[in-house]
């Protein structure tokens, strides 16, 4: 009897052990590949920076879109910037769940071009967390989820509706990274009126657009999509308004 106890003991000894190594490996895989896209991203942004437009081409933008850029940059346009990183905390609500949960994320973007990685660490239920990013690099979105770093629960290649998706994504969350948005880089500006101007992005054969809403002083107060939104798919998609 204490035989079998003894074998029964190592063989839950070395199951144990080769769930510990696989955990450490998915984890140390995912790791690299979030550093892998980070370095992707920054390396389009060293490439193409975003504008430095000139007095004459600021001249030329819709009225409320030249406040918009003296309300943002008040000491001048700044040089040419590579990739923007940035690091969030906040509540997040994954797809079909009416509930939100504490996030803290991590977000790389190349400001003169459409890239970006999205990486975030995510409760799901009791004490299990999901690990998970999203990529737009090139023109092609990459999704990948992991349960505990581990077990892979989304793992999604580029399609043509979530590459539009990421490109929308790009261009309705510009504002942190306003560069984006002078002339001269992959945004183009359309006059509407004296407080609205439509924001154009084009890329590898695809467009998105948004109206931007802006307060008497230049402030963005919103882009809205004039289109429904994608979020009935079943990953976060890029939502119909910014705010």
């Amino acid at each position: 009897m204490s035989r079998i106890i003894r074998i029964v003991g190592l063989v839950l000894a070395v199951f144990v052990l080769a769930v510990a190594v696989v955990a450490i490996w998915s984890h140390a895989t995912m790791e690299a590949a979030i550093t892998q896209w980070r370095d992707r991203v920054a390396g389009i942004g060293a490439d193409q920076p975003s504008p430095k437009p000139n007095v004459e081409a600021l001249a030329v933008l819709p009225d409320p879109v030249r406040r918009y850029v003296a309300f943002t940059f008040p000491n001048g346009v700044p040089d040419r910037t590579e990739s923007v990183w940035i690091t969030m905390e906040g509540d997040f609500r994954r797809p079909g769940a009416t509930v939100f949960e504490p996030t803290t994320a991590h977000q790389v973007a190349a400001p003169g071009t459409p890239a970006f990685v999205f990486d975030a660490t995510t409760p799901i239920f009791g004490g299990v967390w999901a690990r998970v990013y999203d990529a737009f690099v090139d023109g092609d979105m990459d999704m990948k989820a992991r349960l505990l770093s581990t077990l892979t629960v989304v793992d999604v290649t580029g399609s043509p509706e979530l590459d539009q998706i990421s490109l929308r994504r790009w261009l309705i969350e510009s504002p942190l990274y306003p560069m984006a948005l002078l002339p001269g880089g992959p945004v183009i500006w359309e006059p509407i009126d004296d407080r609205h101007a439509r924001a154009v992005v084009s890329w590898r054969d695809m467009e998105a657009a948004l109206v931007a809403t802006f307060r008497e002083d230049g402030a963005l107060l919103a882009f809205r999509a004039e289109e429904d939104g994608d979020l009935s798919t079943p990953y976060h998609g890029s939502g119909e308004v910014g705010t």
